[in-house]
């Protein structure tokens, strides 16, 4: 079990640089496998929700093959068995993924109930709904998601809801359907766009990404392709967000700074200095900061990832803040830890309210998800003192080196392992 510690109010200074998207690599790996041949994916990110997807698709029958630390080789050549019920499935939600890839390949799946992050129900009730629109039956029990065709025939869809895991579900089994489908009211977010680039690579016909309307024409087979992930969107606002907190001037690199004008506008409303480069956006910030209101959104909207880092940012900031939690209803189970800092944050349904304190003061605190995670080690930077955090698995599912890129960057911190 590692812990990180951190001893904060270092400023922040310097160069870091970005790695692959990790909401991006996760639907892209378990794609790979609908291939009859082998896709080399770069700009890997090192997280463990990477090793946990190679693991899963090695005890289905494929095998995945690191060439260097960034670039993985998978071969699913086959056949493959369509049943995963086992520990890794569970372990995280992105598993989800593998349903509509071996739907799309083999017309029958038979995936555990995903698992991942603890911060409330996350039904994937319109990934089941498509699959049955397109032809699929689908039966739930025990904890295990079956389904299967005898075809699958292109239709309309149209999502309730704007859900990213559900449209990019529903077009990894369209690929493969007879027809054409058509996605109404689909997520629009980045990584929905490289999916369906990665994809079309492979010989996929998928128009419209990054709209709410996107259009399959089913092919037959699909062969491997070499593809490089996108940069990682989040992981670039949590370095933004841990510069800005600690006064700092930092530079972050290879990133698509498109992607960041939801986080971007609102540091500027805070008082922040956001330059911009071609694949760069350099963050200055000197306090003090004052507050700002935000409203979470499906993109290109404030991204519910960056919620936890925004509010740990803003509970520092002159003034009242508020925070608007409009995709997951249950995300504000780390408030509880960020207020052992010192923070003073009040919740009512969906939305937190933050009276900006002088500073945070360190402690123990816990990481209760992946991005409650990023959030404790931003406040910790900021923090007098020295905290603790546990919990530290779950940040490791989406950030590469975290404490070896923040020391580069002036932070102290470091992790040490105990016992279990």
């Amino acid at each position: 079990m590692d812990k990180l510690i951190v001893k904060g109010r270092k400023r922040l200074a310097g160069e870091v640089n970005i790695s692959g998207a990790k909401n991006a690599v996760v639907a892209i790996i378990p794609a790979a496998i609908m291939a009859e041949g082998a896709s080399v994916v770069e700009n890997l990110p090192c997280i463990e929700d990477v090793s946990c997807l190679c693991k899963i698709i090695e005890k289905i029958g494929g095998t995945c093959q690191y060439i260097d630390r960034h670039t993985l080789k998978i071969d699913a050549t086959g056949p493959l068995d369509t049943c995963a019920t086992f520990d890794e499935v569970r372990k995280m939600r992105a598993s989800y993924y593998f349903l509509g890839a071996l739907l799309a390949r083999y017309k029958k799946a038979e995936v555990s109930l995903p698992g991942g992050c603890n911060f409330g129900v996350r039904p994937i009730d319109l990934h089941l709904k498509g699959f049955r629109a397109l032809g699929a039956t689908v039966i739930e029990g025990d904890g295990v998601v079956k389904v299967y065709a005898d075809k699958l025939v292109g239709t309309s869809i149209y999502m309730d809801q704007v859900s990213v895991g559900a449209t990019i579900n529903i077009m990894l089994a369209a690929t493969m359907a007879e027809g054409i489908t058509t996605i109404e009211n689909a997520a629009k977010e980045p990584h929905v766009v490289d999916t369906a680039n990665y994809l079309n690579m492979m010989g996929a016909q998928i128009k419209g990404a990054g709209t709410d309307v996107i259009r399959i024409r089913g092919v037959e087979k699909l062969h491997g392709a070499q593809y490089a992930i996108i940069p990682d969107q989040i992981e670039a606002g949590t370095y933004m967000i841990a510069a800005a907190i600690t006064g700092g001037d930092v530079l972050v690199k290879n990133i698509i700074p498109k992607h960041m004008d939801s986080l971007t506008a609102k540091l500027e409303e805070m008082g922040i200095q956001i330059e911009e480069g071609d694949d760069s956006i350099r963050v200055c910030a000197n306090h003090p900061l004052h507050g700002v209101n935000v409203k979470t959104m499906s993109y290109p909207g404030f991204p519910t990832d960056l919620h936890p880092q925004i509010v740990a940012l803003l509970s520092v900031c002159d003034g009242i803040s508020k925070i608007t939690e409009n995709v997951w209803e249950n995300r504000f189970q780390y408030v509880e830890q960020l207020c052992k800092l010192g923070a003073k944050i009040q919740v009512d349904g969906r939305v937190a309210t933050m009276e900006g304190i002088e500073k945070y003061h360190g402690a123990k605190v816990s990481a209760t998800d992946l991005r409650a995670g990023a959030a404790m080690v931003i406040a910790a930077l900021a923090a007098e003192g020295e905290t603790e955090i546990d919990g530290v698995r779950y940040i490791d599912r989406g950030y590469e080196d975290i404490e070896e890129k923040l020391g580069a960057l002036g932070a102290d911190i470091h992790r040490i392992h105990v016992a279990d």
